[in-house]
């Protein structure tokens, strides 16, 4: 299995290569050269699998045994999983008025993002180690990626994590989640910026490709492929436990509704359905709505201003995992997403080309949620269910209000929940009603605190080029072997 660059400039690489990277050296972001097709006996095969196991069978149709040999895969994926609170590891539960909602956040940060971070850490640490090397990773986060990357991380001998966090829009818990590990192989910038802005000195970072490889650079945000790809097996869970049955053909459509900011689970479902599984997918966002004016409309083009919402993960304006989604709607057709990517960056304003855009329509439908649409669901599902959402699964479960209340005939639905309603209590008291905050998530106000202050007046990305060289330095100081 070989991997391009949705720019098409730059040379293919495997999965090692795509896993060590973050953008491609032409900017662009890696992709499968081909993807594997699953016809209907498949399918009906996996269906009675569990999530791990959904885990193995997709990551071993991307990841070679030249490279991965599958017992040592298998190994690694019951690794990355074996401190879940959940034995399935997701879990769906299926409420009234026929509400499934997938829980994703059963891993130590309580977010989803542990679920594709746990796994490429496990990979990262399996070629680190036969490679005897160092590696050094930053990281952008919008409030759960920093928590979940770090936890991944924590006990690896040869790896340096650099996280930076936007001062003022995560949730307070959130941020402790990130300032209270104090380990020495964890560094936290705090920036007086929103996460669209601390994003520019990343990009700026890894734009320099001497740079990148003399430290041995990569990203963990979902820009990294093996993200993506443990991502899809969201789907197909989904799509097992809520399709009615697989006897008939062709097979039953299920409806995945994805509550999305920079568009990494967006990116897994499309390449899920472009592999076979017969999903519809439902892209939702807070009012930052970029992917929504995208699908809707064709237009791909920033607003004025980031605005802070009760869903502020999702408070995002660079949805940079759209180029993936291009490329794959436009038959691969790197030129055209090339084109599209340049001219973004150029203008931070684009009109997708009518083909594209029609193709895009077709493959997924959206809606915009506004924060009283969001505490509205909360409110409701609680009334009805006794059951608390966080406010990013109430905005996909607010979607699935609004068609019932149309009484719009529905296939069979699963609304994503991609994190805990412990970790935002401030939304919960927003929508009436009581937190409930476990021991755990409780005990980080008593923790010491540790954070780097990244200011407006600072040069955030020379202050990251610091950053990156004193752990190269200190790598080579401790273990010369090491620098190789």
């Amino acid at each position: 299995m070989w991997y391009i660059s949705t720019r098409g400039l730059a040379p293919r690489v495997d999965f090692e290569g795509a896993l060590f990277s973050g953008y491609a050296p032409d900017g662009g972001l890696y992709v499968p050269k081909e993807l594997p097709q699953l016809d209907g006996e498949t399918l009906r095969q996996w269906r009675s699998l569990s999530y791990p196991g959904l885990v193995k069978e997709l990551c071993s149709l991307f990841i070679g045994p030249e490279l991965i040999p599958r017992d040592d895969l298998n190994g690694l994926i019951d690794r990355a999983f074996s401190r879940f609170r959940h034995k399935d590891v997701v879990h769906l539960c299926r409420l009234v008025q026929g509400l499934n909602v997938l829980e994703l956040w059963h891993g130590v940060t309580r977010a989803f993002k542990d679920l594709s971070l746990s796994c490429t850490a496990q990979f990262l640490q399996y070629f680190l180690e036969k490679r005897e090397k160092h590696i050094t990773v930053v990281v952008g986060t919008s409030g759960d990626t920093g928590s979940a990357a770090i936890e991944s991380v924590l006990e690896a001998k040869n790896v340096d994590i650099i996280v930076l966090l936007p001062k003022g829009h995560c949730s307070r818990i959130q941020e402790l989640q990130m300032t209270t590990v104090l380990r020495e192989n964890v560094h936290v910038f705090e920036v007086e910026g929103n996460s669209d802005q601390l994003d520019v000195p990343i990009k700026a970072v890894f734009a320099d490709l001497p740079f990148v490889e003399k430290h041995n650079l990569m990203s963990l945000n979902s820009v990294n492929w093996s993200r993506v790809l443990v991502q899809m097996a969201h789907y197909f869970f989904a799509y097992f436990r809520c399709a009615p049955s697989l006897d008939g053909c062709p097979l039953p459509t299920v409806e995945v509704v994805v509550p999305t900011g920079a568009a990494g689970n967006l990116a897994a479902g499309c390449t899920a359905q472009k592999m076979g599984l017969p999903i519809r997918l439902v892209a939702v966002v807070n009012h930052n709505d970029i992917i929504h004016r995208a699908i809707r409309q064709g237009d791909f083009s920033l607003s004025e201003a980031v605005r802070p919402s009760l869903a502020s993960a999702m408070d995002i304006q660079m949805p940079y995992n759209m180029e993936r989604i291009f490329w794959l709607l436009s038959g691969s057709n790197s030129q055209v997403t090339r084109a599209l990517m340049e001219q973004f960056e150029r203008t931070q304003s684009v009109q997708l080309p009518k083909e594209l855009h029609g193709k895009l329509s077709e493959a997924v439908t959206s809606q915009s949620v506004s924060d009283e649409a969001i505490t509205r669901a909360m409110g409701r599902c609680w009334e009805e269910n006794r059951y608390l959402l966080c406010p990013h699964s109430a905005v996909a479960v607010s979607y699935h209000y609004q068609q019932l209340d149309r009484q719009q005939p529905s296939t069979p639905r699963c609304c994503l929940a991609p994190a805990s309603a412990a970790k935002f209590p401030e939304a919960v008291l927003a929508a009436g009603l009581t937190p409930e905050t476990p021991a755990d998530i409780l005990a980080l106000e008593n923790k010491e605190t540790r954070c780097t202050p990244m200011q407006r007046e600072d040069d955030w990305t020379l202050m990251l080029r610091d950053a990156v060289e004193h752990l190269s330095q200190r790598w080579r100081g401790a273990s010369p072997s090491a620098s190789a």
